[in-house]
């Protein structure tokens, strides 16, 4: 019998199935981009579809529509609009979250572990002697039996039923005493209080070039690993431009640029105030910016913008925030995601004056650098003064 193997294919073997979720994939991807616009989106796809057959033969653009809402990621409002739904908006948090930990190098371990040992709550593989106050839930009663029988087989003669039945003095279970108990050591963790500024000033999306979106996915994907694995931890979401405003986590996906200029003084004191606010000894600043500021708000509350070269006045009011940001020990991290000599030299001195940390990301390893930096800061033991 003879069996003919036809030569195969990619993507000629793809269930409807597959197809389906790939399509819910470049969905949620362009969602993000569209800031929202579950119109824009459709229009996207059905451009791509006429270029590239995106749907296949047995699927059409109002097909897709109608498995979407049934799969319960848009809706119509009241006024017959299409938007997403909440379960859109945390598939993408979870997307953006597991590709960012599909980019990094080394995974992190998924909690705020720190080198030292504690009072925390994850167990290690050593043990020590029970002190006073140590959790009764931590104990080994493995190696807590054997320090018993070991102090009763030092109690009684060389001549012991113990070392003859492998059982306690007089073939008992020995009588169990404080300095038997052995308990397993703890890792001492911490929670972080977490301020990500992101720059929405017009240069984000300036010369056709895309710098929002990265941004915007990072900040989602922070706020999924917070919530699912540090839910003791908080995150603040700042934007900046001519101004700064606090925004939740529901209308991340909606952000977009406008005409502002880059007023990172407002940023960096609506961030120090949050983090005063959240009580949390450990308190770290996130910005992800690509132009040097150019805008403040004077005295009198006016906006003073000035967009040529590194405006003294602006950097100096600038720079007291940074040092501010310092003597409250608030550590800024600085992501660059442009090469701008100006941006360079304002944020070196940033970094001089907060003792912080700068990064030139470009934008397609963005989340890499934010994530690994994330968790490594808990790798310290934080005390208060």
């Amino acid at each position: 019998m003879r069996v003919a193997y036809s030569k195969w294919i990619p993507g000629q073997s793809q269930t409807a199935e597959d197809r389906l979720k790939q399509l819910v994939d470049l969905f949620s991807q362009l969602l993000l981009t569209a800031s929202g616009d579950v119109d824009e989106v459709l229009e996207w796809m059905r451009y791509l579809d006429e270029q590239y057959k995106i749907f296949g033969p047995d699927m059409t653009l109002d097909m897709f529509k109608d498995e979407l809402k049934r799969m319960g990621l848009i809706e119509e409002d009241e006024n017959a609009l299409v938007k997403p739904t909440n379960k859109a908006i945390q598939n993408i948090r979870r997307d953006a979250l597991l590709e960012m930990f599909r980019s990094l190098r080394k995974s992190p371990s998924g909690a705020h572990d720190t080198p030292h040992t504690g009072s925390g709550i994850e167990r290690t593989q050593n043990t020590k002697p029970y002190n006073f106050g140590d959790q009764s839930s931590n104990i080994d009663f493995t190696q807590t039996f054997l320090n018993a029988q070991k102090r009763a087989l030092r109690e009684t003669s060389p001549i012991s039923p113990l070392s003859q039945q492998g059982e306690g003095v007089g073939g008992e279970v020995p009588n169990l005493s404080e300095e038997d108990i052995e308990i397993y050591e703890t890792e001492h963790q911490t929670s972080c209080a977490t301020v990500l500024m992101i720059d929405i000033s017009h240069s984000m999306i300036l010369y056709g070039e895309d710098r929002i979106t990265p941004a915007k996915k990072v900040a989602l994907a922070l706020s999924e690993l917070i919530k699912t694995k540090f839910p003791k931890d908080q995150l603040y979401v700042v934007t900046f431009g001519d101004e700064a405003k606090l925004i939740t986590v529901s209308e991340l996906p909606f952000l977009e640029v406008g005409p502002f200029h880059t007023n990172t003084k407002a940023g960096l004191r609506l961030a120090r105030q949050l983090l005063k606010r959240s009580g949390n000894v450990n308190k770290q600043i996130f910005m992800v910016t690509d132009g040097k500021p150019s805008a403040m708000f004077d005295d009198a509350g006016r906006l003073y913008k000035n967009s040529f070269g590194l405006d003294p006045k602006i950097v100096n009011k600038t720079l007291d925030e940074a040092l501010a940001c310092r003597r409250e020990k608030i550590t800024i991290s600085t992501f660059m995601v442009a090469r701008d000599p100006y941006l360079i030299g304002f944020v070196e001195e940033l970094t001089k004056s907060n003792q912080g940390r700068a990064y030139y990301s470009g934008l397609n390893d963005l989340g890499q650098f934010v994530f690994v930096d994330y968790v490594r800061n808990r790798k310290k033991k934080f005390r208060a003064d």
